[in-house]
């Protein structure tokens, strides 16, 4: 008899993870995130570039904690923090440049993401934004830094296991195609767009050769319903934009199940996360999700009520009552509820 109790003790005894093996089963696979794109997502990454698109000054961050305008475009956090926060990996995702980030910050993510950029180079140049390839460049130095600090099989673990996201496109439509003469000269608006995709493919699959496994690629937000793109004194989106916007979201969708079939066989996944339809439901049914304005912006509805132009402004007291926050970015709560529902949506997926 004893020893059956011994032999079911022995069974039960390998059955049981170690310790160090129930930390790693508790642990999320997911333990980095980092993420690329535009000022949706920039949380600071312009604050020392020569550039008008940046946000590190009042009345931006009023309602970031501390309320300080840390460089995010809007009154709080951005989606990167919500994303990272949803994710359990930290709190906030902080910008790659300007700070002297410790190691454990480096370790579990950070933004390339410069405002004012997008997949088309010419895009950036008028702001001065990183662009995309720059913004590649600099996840390319970071891997470097990391392997200096942990050495090549940690960092290895880290970028394999982290999750990326990318967030561009609306610049290349609203600050590019429809705002300089030359891409026009050059493409009608679905050239432009196919242009775009192929523009956004290649990042995708050179983020894939530098070592991101899971990929999401969130598409374009109706940009003709920013306060600054409807017509003046219209309350309603402008159409030519969404209608670019809406284009691209549903060439890159196709593009981005393809890579995913192609490349899954190889362990990595790509998906593509709707803003457009999840930020219209927002616009579209604003009662029911407590919003009292949605087409004027908190700081101001023209071109020039945003970044730099908006320098030390009062805000409106009611931010909260707002959908966007200037006149192209949305606030906190906005950006809260499409977080919430991409999640719901498919992020499981990259889990």
């Amino acid at each position: 008899m004893v020893s059956l109790y011994r032999g079911l003790l022995l069974v039960l005894m390998a059955l049981l993870p170690s310790a160090h093996g129930a930390a790693a089963m508790t642990r999320s696979k997911i333990s980095a995130a980092f993420m690329f794109g535009d000022s949706i997502v920039d949380p600071g990454n312009n604050n020392d570039r020569l550039t008008e698109a940046k946000a590190n000054f009042p009345p931006y961050g009023q309602d970031f904690p501390g309320g300080v305008a840390t460089g995010r475009f809007s009154n709080g956090k951005v989606p990167g923090d919500m994303l990272v926060s949803r994710l359990g990996i930290k709190e906030l995702l902080p910008p790659y440049l300007g700070n002297d980030l410790p190691l454990s910050e480096l370790l579990t993510g950070v933004v390339f993401a410069s405002g004012g950029s997008g997949y088309d180079p010419l895009t950036s140049i008028p702001s001065a934004a990183t662009s995309s390839t720059g913004q590649l460049e600099l996840f390319l130095e970071y891997k470097e830094r990391l392997r200096a600090l942990v050495g090549e099989e940690e960092m290895t673990r880290v970028i394999s296991e982290g999750i990326y996201f990318t967030v561009m496109g609306a610049n290349d439509l609203a600050n590019n195609y429809f705002t300089i003469p030359l891409r026009r000269h050059q493409y009608d608006l679905p050239s432009y767009v196919k242009f775009l995709v192929s523009s956004a493919v290649n990042f995708t699959m050179k983020l894939n050769e530098m070592g991101a496994k899971k990929i999401a690629l969130i598409g374009i937000a109706p940009i003709g319903c920013c306060p600054s793109q409807r017509e003046l004194g219209s309350r309603e989106c402008e159409p030519m934009r969404n209608q670019a916007a809406n284009l691209f979201n549903s060439e890159i969708e196709k593009e981005i199940q393809r890579l995913d079939a192609e490349q899954n066989v190889q362990g990595s996944k790509f998906i593509y996360l709707d803003i457009y339809y999840n930020l219209l439901d927002l616009i579209q049914q604003s009662d029911f999700y407590g919003f009292k304005e949605v087409t004027e912006g908190c700081c101001g509805s023209t071109m020039l009520n945003a970044a730099i132009f908006i320098k030390n402004h009062p805000a409106c007291p009611n931010a909260y009552d707002f959908i966007f926050w200037d006149s192209f970015h949305p606030t906190e709560k906005a950006y809260n509820i499409v977080v919430d529902k991409l999640f719901q949506q498919k992020m499981q997926y990259l889990m």
